[in-house]
């Protein structure tokens, strides 16, 4: 049978087909750190239980990665999310998108180095902010987080060899752009160790207000077997008896992907309660969103976490989400995908969730 090509395979991977265990795994991650972890100090003076080296996992067929024992802050994610991918570092950009998670790390900086240059300094974070919103010059200055995760991600600053400079000798620092050869390096040699993205930068942790607390991650692909391309394609007939070659060339005409993705990200200090939920569904919106441009399936979400923490005063948050029954995961579709400019549009379907927990923040 003579097949049209008018379809193409559909985000099926994206469908909750499954039951939520991500919800469970990370409830348990929660009852561990509460029953095993450690009394720790900490820079915010709050205090912490805390326990290194542990591991989230989550399969994305099983559906994408939202939290639903708490209402997720989808809106503030993927705008932050796009905030790293165009390489900006400064919060002008996230206030005027009403994305509020790192004023308090600029307003800080802000405080500590208050200088007398602008006449009526605002002195709380609301006038900060306000200020931010309304004054470039102010913004330009103060706004300005330092070379961290989109500088890193998109401009990683390497300086010439000696070697290099007899060469050409005006290029003193060259500028990689890791989210370009990532994808370069997926498209050409899919099977490298390598596919690797750092925010790391040692020569530049002095000059970022904070060092990054996920640091890095990895990319690894594999071959769909036959089954697994079958089941992407949206069609109900295929051709008669033929070999699995055929089947594969068939399906290549329609784009169905051969090849699955999956992303690990590795992080040095996890806030268990407010920062985890909130970067397994950030990774897992840029692994949804790199596998769309290298046309390939989402396949696993892994998070290695070093020191796993709960602040002090979030235990009891703990405790409530515990107790929450798990609903469905929910479906994001993306389209209008331009990655390398951060720019992308989104959906959400069907997120069901219990109402958001109050959590202090600390910084």
């Amino acid at each position: 049978m003579k097949m049209k090509k008018k379809c193409q395979w559909q985000n099926t991977y994206l469908i909750a087909t499954y039951m939520n265990k991500l919800d469970k795994e990370y409830q348990m991650l929660l009852e561990y750190i509460l029953g095993n972890g450690v009394e720790k100090k900490d820079r915010t003076g709050t205090g912490t239980i805390s326990v290194f080296g542990t591991q989230i996992r989550h399969n994305m067929k099983d559906g994408f990665p939202l939290l639903t024992t708490k209402r997720m802050a989808v809106k503030t994610m993927m705008t932050e999310l796009k905030w790293f991918l165009k390489g900006d570092t400064n919060i002008k950009y996230l206030v005027d998108n009403k994305c509020n998670v790192w004023n308090g790390d600029a307003y800080k900086k802000y405080k500590d180095n208050t200088s007398e240059e602008y006449g009526n300094d605002p002195d709380t974070l609301e006038e900060f902010i306000d200020r931010i919103k309304t004054d470039e010059h102010f913004a330009a200055v103060w706004g300005e987080l330092g070379p961290i995760y989109g500088k890193q991600w998109r401009e990683w600053s390497r300086r010439t060899t000696r070697e290099e400079k007899i060469v050409n000798p005006s290029v003193y620092v060259e500028q990689i752009d890791q989210i370009a050869d990532l994808i370069k390096e997926l498209k050409t040699n899919p099977d490298s160790r390598r596919l690797m993205v750092s925010a790391w930068n040692v020569g530049e942790l002095d000059k970022m207000t904070l060092p990054p607390c996920h640091y890095g991650f990895q990319m690894n692909t594999r071959e769909l077997n036959l089954d697994e391309r079958i089941d992407l394609y949206n069609q109900s007939t295929l051709p008669g008896n033929q070999s699995s070659d055929y089947f594969h060339e068939h399906m290549d005409q329609y784009g169905i992907p051969r090849r699955a993705i999956s992303l690990m990200w590795n992080q040095r200090s996890c806030d268990l309660f407010l920062g985890i939920p909130f970067n397994i569904s950030s990774y897992g919106a840029l692994l949804c969103l790199i596998a769309e441009e290298v046309n390939m399936v989402p396949d696993e979400l892994i998070g290695n976490l070093g020191d796993t923490h709960l602040y002090k005063n979030h235990l009891d948050q703990a405790n409530e989400q515990i107790s929450r029954d798990a609903y469905p995961l929910p479906t994001v579709k993306f389209s209008n995908i331009d990655l390398l400019a951060g720019e992308f549009d989104y959906e959400v379907i069907d997120y069901k969730y219990h109402p958001s927990i109050k959590a202090p923040l600390s910084n």
